[in-house]
């Protein structure tokens, strides 16, 4: 999975940037499978792009730090934008939420597969 980090007001390190790879490609797992998945599209490559940052350089109390993930899989796009007062935790919010929408774009696949043929 290739994935492209962006910060908005802030400095992003070398612990940022892991932690993000950690977090955003750990998704691949719940998207690979076998044979199977290659037929129905999912063994299409997968882009991720993440903006995480401060809405602005003023603002100093509630929730601060934003993160977005854009998922591209094939032709489908994926999208989850959380804000809290942690950063890391914006970041884990909004790989919970890409992880459901993938379950659901899986389930939504399985059952155009199992559509009767007219």
């Amino acid at each position: 999975m290739k994935i492209d980090l962006y910060g908005k007001n802030i400095q992003l390190d070398e612990p940022l940037r892991v932690f993000v790879e950690e977090r955003i490609g750990g998704l691949q797992k719940f998207i690979d499978g076998g044979p199977s998945r290659l037929r129905q599209g999912f063994g299409e490559p997968m882009e991720a792009r993440v903006e995480i940052g401060l809405p602005s350089k003023h603002h100093r109390s509630g929730r601060i730090y934003y993160a977005e993930v854009n998922l591209k899989i094939g032709g489908k796009l994926l999208r989850a934008t959380c804000q809290h007062e942690d950063m890391r935790n914006a970041i884990v919010d909004a790989k919970n939420e890409l992880q459901r929408q993938i379950k659901k774009f899986k389930e939504k696949k399985k059952d155009l597969s199992r559509a009767p043929k007219v």
